[in-house]
């Protein structure tokens, strides 16, 4: 059902998109599902960047303009004299623009918009001291405000809330969890929309020839390398479970600033062989299709796109149940819910390798999960949010 508007339209809605850059993320892969999905003979779309970087940056669809306020790492030099005068270059670069928002629709935009939308907090500033005052302002927010990481920027995070016309939360308990948090906090007009899937499209790719894994059975899991994605106690019940007999290899898909810390463990625990970080992967698909189980140890995540991807690619998921996993999952039934500790890690990953029955009884769950998947509603949501603040802009 389309989006419902009496909005006599002569011309396409501007919509600006504001992003740090475009390495492989949840929030980078649902900023491309709306551009990819709103539809272009209503809104003219483009994407500022603050850094042209990551494996996803040349991923934009034809009909979107992107731009970017100064390089990203792929463009530098080799050389590592001229890398740090780059980087100087480049620091120099955004905070001549942080200072000067109106430089950016000068120099770079060459325009004004409708609506600007920030992906997450980090877009928050730069959006709401657009130097275009007559914009509509959207934040979307997917964190939990409570983590305790979080608190060093809570403080900000919160002073702009009030400011955007709307506020967009990828999960009901991320939104639950705010408003419990403060209680007080002047809030703006609130929607809740979940992060859409592209069904069809990763099942294609899921279909890409790879070499085959070395040690099975194989738990793959996908996601930046960051201390809240519980990769330190995912390695250490596996190596547990080496010890005791329990052969099987674990593959990471991804990459990020943990990484050394993460290899200094792998060495420690003599797991080189077999806990397996290979990087980040245009089409991780085939891996997740290709393996025996997917598991997702985090800490903290609001609705992971990763579980949706497995469920489609009918993977038996071991997941800590954080954020809405247990509105995505049916506990027992499509997959198992574990809290975020190394001794439940390890149980979960032994009964996966153990017991066959509850292992069958899943993958038969998950034969017909994509009847979930509602994408063309949650794209309606995002156009009639749009439509009615141009609506009470007009």
């Amino acid at each position: 059902m389309e989006p419902k508007t009496d909005l006599k339209l002569n011309k396409k809605i501007k919509i600006l998109f504001r992003h740090r850059s475009m390495e492989m993320g949840g929030v980078e892969k649902v900023m491309l599902s709306i551009l990819n999905n709103l539809d272009p003979e209503k809104f003219e779309m483009t994407v500022l960047l603050n850094l042209n970087q990551g494996e996803l940056r040349n991923e934009f669809p034809s009909h979107v303009r992107k731009v970017f306020l100064t390089d990203g790492k792929e463009d530098f030099s080799k050389n590592r004299f001229f890398q740090k005068i780059q980087l100087l270059q480049r620091k120099w670069k955004l905070e001549k623009f942080r200072k000067n928002p109106e430089k950016i629709d000068r120099e770079i935009l060459k325009n004004e918009f409708d609506v600007e939308i920030a992906m997450t907090y980090n877009d928050f500033e730069p959006v709401l001291n657009s130097s275009n005052k007559n914009s509509k302002k959207i934040g979307w927010f997917h964190s939990e405000i409570d983590l305790p990481k979080l608190q060093p920027l809570v403080p900000k995070i919160l002073g702009h809330f009030p400011h955007f016309d709307h506020m967009v939360y990828c999960s009901e308990k991320i939104m639950q969890i705010m408003h419990r948090t403060y209680p007080n906090l002047q809030y703006p007009p609130e929607s809740v929309i979940i992060n859409a899937v592209p069904v069809d499209e990763i099942r294609k790719k899921s279909e890409e020839k790879i070499p085959d894994f070395k040690n099975r059975p194989v738990f793959v899991s996908v996601g930046r390398l960051h201390t809240r994605k519980g990769y330190h106690k995912l390695m250490d019940a596996h190596h547990r479970l080496l010890k005791e007999g329990f052969g099987h290899s674990v593959v990471i898909i991804g990459d990020g600033e943990e990484l050394p810390n993460l290899l200094l463990q792998q060495k420690n625990l003599g797991v080189e062989e077999t806990f397996i970080f290979a990087g980040n992967k245009m089409n991780p698909y085939p891996y997740i299709k290709n393996a025996d189980f997917f598991i997702m140890p985090s800490e903290s995540e609001a609705w992971p796109l990763v579980i949706s991807e497995a469920l489609i690619l009918q993977k038996p998921i071991i997941a800590t149940k954080v954020g809405d996993v247990d509105l995505m999952i049916e506990d027992g039934k499509t997959g198992h819910l574990i809290r975020y500790e190394t001794s439940e890690i390890y149980e979960a990953m032994k009964k996966f390798l153990t017991d066959k029955t509850f292992v069958q009884n899943l993958k038969h769950n998950l034969i017909n999960i994509e009847e979930q998947f509602d994408n063309r509603k949650i794209f309606n949501e995002v156009e009639e949010i749009i439509l009615n603040l141009v609506k009470t802009k007009s």
